[in-house]
């Protein structure tokens, strides 16, 4: 299945724009190639713009890639309880109060994106875990239900955002 062939019923309105720029014909292929091209292109990034803000009160480019972790985390987890059938309903997160705790601006690139190569390794083995029925199962996250598919198309789209911002506005 591509991001495109999932049921609008399986996510909420608000994902919708991470489902259509995930714009990949297989979760799995989605996520190996992503993480190749996100490393190549933060690989690519001088080291002076990492802790650039383009406006007062915006995220700097490591809070971006530990933006990009946390969400991760997040929705592997909600994908992992909703793959195991558990019914409870998972709560939002405040991405703000996460960017303001996270300390990326005093870690090193280096360390940021073994973080990132680390966890991106455990989505893809997470996902590559589940068969056809499982990545339809739904649970409840932030108020509406979701399919363990729509969350994997997601977290392929929200990565893919954040690179175009830093790529319009940072670089």
């Amino acid at each position: 299945m591509n991001s495109s062939q999932v049921p609008k019923k399986e996510y909420l309105p608000y994902y919708a724009n991470y489902i259509n720029k995930a714009d990949c014909s297989d979760l799995i292929s989605g996520l190996e190639d992503l993480s190749v091209k996100t490393l190549s292109f933060f690989d690519s990034i001088p080291n002076e713009r990492y802790e650039y803000q383009y406006a007062e009160g915006k995220w700097t480019i490591k809070e971006i890639i530990q933006h990009i972790i946390d969400a991760e985390r997040v929705f592997s987890y909600r994908a992992l309880c909703f793959a195991r059938e558990d019914k409870t309903p998972l709560p939002s997160f405040d991405e703000n109060n996460y960017a303001k705790v996270c300390l990326a601006n005093s870690r090193s690139v280096k360390s940021l994106l073994d973080e990132y190569a680390a966890l991106k390794q455990s989505t893809i083995s997470l996902f590559k875990s589940f068969n056809d029925e499982v990545l339809k199962n739904i649970g409840i996250a932030s108020g509406g239900e979701m399919s363990v598919r729509a969350i994997g198309f997601v977290i392929v789209g929200h990565e893919k955002h954040h690179i175009d911002v830093i790529k319009e506005k940072y670089l």
